[in-house]
């Protein structure tokens, strides 16, 4: 796999951490931050994509029913 450099600043508590969890997981820092990173974008492709969807949706006018909305209100508000 290819990889580039990337300089970033952070808090000093949050370096702090990184170097703890590196030492405790006998990981390099450069690894854990670029796994955080790959998570976090992973997760807002997620989101971003649902919302997508759901906008697309709501274009098209899938709308949930009365009907619908009282059955997930009496199942999840009892």
């Amino acid at each position: 796999m290819d990889t580039a450099v990337l300089t970033l600043r952070v808090p000093v508590e949050v370096k702090q951490q990184l170097d703890k969890l590196a030492d405790a997981t006998h990981r390099s820092k450069s690894w854990l931050a670029g796994e955080a990173i790959q998570r976090y974008l992973e997760l807002e492709a997620w989101q971003i994509g649902e919302i997508q969807q759901a906008l697309q949706e709501a274009e098209a006018g899938d709308f949930a029913s009365d009907d619908e909305i009282a059955a997930l209100k009496e199942r999840h508000a009892g």
